[in-house]
């Protein structure tokens, strides 16, 4: 049986694009667990250093650019600070199936982090889902109710209480590894190194 690998991860997060990008090289039942990173943040007392840190923001984009061309995928930047990561996440929560779930993160993901999308509307959001051929009848209803507001506030405060202080984070039970350079940490942890 295949362990199960919790996935915090937020679509305003480059590098949670890029490890999504590996999730399938992993020998395990992959959880997507989306969140508000700065919501999480502020929980736990964290800062956005790349955005806050201009020395570190400049290097952040060689550095993804770097990542990007090591995994092959294409990597081109919204507008990160008007992206509605809350209603991407919404979106998610408000699949029918882990695969529906599936479906979505790699449409949105896609649009955003490979197209350069801003998604700024739930509307939008439901648009880029739509051209993916993904049915979005049952999700607009569902985006902007309360219940799937409660899911993503819940899915932020789990998060916080697990030791999450930003995104992307995987979680193996309690064993935290935080960030896109992890996964080979989380892939010895699966093979029991």
């Amino acid at each position: 049986m295949k362990q199960t690998v919790d996935f915090f991860f937020d679509f305003v997060s480059p590098y949670s694009y890029l490890a999504y990008s590996q999730l399938d090289s992993l020998q395990a039942d992959v959880s997507l667990r989306p969140i508000h990173v700065l919501s999480v943040m502020k929980m736990v007392g964290n800062t956005p250093t790349t955005v806050t840190c201009a020395a570190k923001g400049r290097y952040a984009g060689t550095d993804l650019a770097r990542w990007a061309r090591r995994y092959g995928v294409a990597l081109k930047r919204p507008d990160m600070r008007a992206m509605n990561n809350a209603a991407c996440a919404r979106a998610v929560l408000a699949a029918p199936s882990s695969e529906a779930a599936r479906q979505i993160t790699s449409a949105l993901f896609n649009a955003c982090w490979r197209d350069g999308q801003t998604l700024t509307t739930s509307a939008e959001v439901l648009g880029v889902l739509e051209a993916a051929g993904i049915e979005t009848a049952s999700l607009a209803d569902l985006i902007d109710a309360q219940e799937t507001l409660e899911r993503l506030e819940k899915n932020n405060q789990e998060a916080a209480e697990r030791g999450v202080f930003g995104a992307p984070s995987f979680l193996l039970g309690v064993n935290l590894f935080f960030g896109n350079d992890r996964l080979d940490f989380v892939r010895e942890h699966l093979a029991g190194v």
